[in-house]
C-alpha cells in the first residue's frame, strides 16, 4: 500500500510530459495515494488544476542551484514518502532519492546514486530488438508493484484553458509547432511554407511555440500564401496550447515536446522525423497519430540521438526529401 509517492523528473519538457504516464498508473492502482511531483522551475504549469497531483515541488536550477537543492532534500525527507520514483538519471536527482528516507527508492541503474536505490531498472535506448517506448522504460521503475497497468501520458487543461483559447479556434483549424531545440530535428522553414501554401484557404493555421519560437513563426507568416495563418507562439501556457491541440483537425510537430503535449490530451498528431528515429522510443501516442519521414531513408540517418545544430553531411536529405504530400495526406478534409 502506498500513501505518499514522489515522482522526480527534472529534465526537459517532453521528458516531464512522458513521465506523467507513471502518475496515471500509480493513481489507477492506488487511487487514494497522494502523489507529488518534483520538476525544475518553469514546468509547474503542466500540473495546474491537475485532478490528483497533490503538490508540485519546484527546483530553481538557475538561482542558487545547490542551496535550493539542499532545501528540497530537507523538505522531501521531512515528508516521509513511502516511495520515491526517480526518472532522472543525473547526480542531483539521485542525491534527493538517496536522502529521502523513503522505504522504496526506485531509479535507473545509470544514476550515480543507484547503489542506494532499493529498486533499479536498466535504461537503454536502441533500435531493433532494443527498441522500446520511453513510457515502457519508465514503467519498469514500478516493477516492484503488483497489478500495475501501463498508462499513457496525460495532462488536464482546465475549463478556463478551453474558454481562454476560444477567441482563436474557429470550426476548422490545424496547428503547426515548427520549432525544435535542434536544427536537424526541425522541419525546414521553407518546407513548412510549401505545406501551408497548399492548404485550403478555409482552414485556419495556428502556429504554436514558446516565445523563443516567435521568429520562425514570423518567417512562415511573412512568406506563406495562406490567408488564414496566425501565431500564438509565446502567448499561451502549456495547458492552453494543449487545449488548442485538442480541438484541431491535425497537429503537425517535429520530434520534440509539442508531440508529447498532443499525446497527453490524445489530440490527432503527425510527427515529422528528420535526423532521429521513432525506434529510439519517443514517438507519438495519440490514438490518431502517424510518423512522416523521408522515403527512402538516407543512409546517414540517424546521425545522433538528439540531433545537431547543422547537418553533419551538409545536405539534410532526411528533411529535404520529405514530400509535402505526405503531410497533406494526414489531413481529412
Amino acid at each position: 500500500m502506498l500513501n505518499q509517492v514522489l515522482i522526480i523528473q527534472t529534465a526537459s519538457l517532453g521528458d516531464v510530459i512522458l513521465s506523467t504516464a507513471l502518475a496515471e498508473s500509480i493513481h489507477h492502482r492506488f487511487p487514494d495515494a497522494s502523489i507529488d511531483y518534483l520538476v525544475k522551475k518553469g514546468y509547474e504549469g503542466l500540473f495546474k488544476g491537475h485532478p490528483f497531483i497533490r503538490k508540485v515541488i519546484i527546483w530553481d536550477k538557475k538561482n542558487n542551484k545547490y542551496a535550493n537543492l539542499l532545501k528540497l532534500a530537507l523538505g522531501i525527507r521531512k515528508t516521509r514518502y513511502d516511495a520515491v520514483i526517480n526518472i532522472q538519471r543525473f547526480f542531483t536527482s539521485g542525491f534527493l532519492t538517496a536522502i529521502s528516507g523513503a522505504a522504496i527508492r526506485s531509479g535507473f541503474d545509470k544514476n550515480p546514486f543507484s547503489f542506494s536505490f532499493t529498486h533499479k531498472s536498466i535504461h537503454q535506448i536502441g533500435t531493433g530488438e532494443l527498441s522500446k517506448h520511453e513510457t515502457l522504460r519508465n514503467h519498469e521503475l514500478l516493477g516492484f508493484l503488483s497489478g500495475i497497468e501501463t498508462s499513457k501520458p496525460a495532462l488536464y487543461p482546465t475549463v478556463e484553458d478551453f474558454n481562454f483559447i476560444k477567441q482563436w479556434n474557429p470550426a476548422k483549424y490545424l496547428t503547426i509547432s515548427p520549432a525544435s531545440l535542434w536544427f536537424t530535428k526541425q522541419y525546414p522553414v521553407h518546407k513548412w511554407i510549401e505545406f501551408t501554401d497548399k492548404l485550403p484557404a478555409d482552414i485556419r493555421v495556428i502556429l504554436l511555440g514558446a516565445s523563443d519560437d516567435e521568429n520562425i513563426c514570423k518567417q512562415i507568416i511573412a512568406q506563406t500564401k495562406h490567408p488564414g495563418i496566425i501565431s500564438l507562439a509565446g502567448k499561451l501556457g502549456f495547458l492552453q496550447s494543449a487545449a488548442v491541440m485538442k480541438g484541431a483537425l491535425m497537429n503537425y510537430v517535429n520530434d520534440s515536446a509539442p508531440m508529447h503535449l498532443a499525446s497527453a490530451v490524445n489530440a490527432p498528431v503527425t510527427a515529422i522525423y528528420c535526423s532521429t528515429l521513432p525506434a529510439f522510443g519517443f514517438g507519438p501516442l495519440s490514438d490518431n497519430s502517424a510518423i512522416v519521414e523521408a522515403i527512402p531513408v538516407p543512409e546517414c540517418r540517424p546521425c545522433g540521438l538528439h540531433g545537431h545544430q547543422q547537418c553533419p553531411e551538409g545536405h539534410f536529405k532526411c528533411a529535404e526529401t520529405i514530400k509535402t504530400e505526405q503531410l497533406l495526406n494526414r489531413l481529412s478534409i
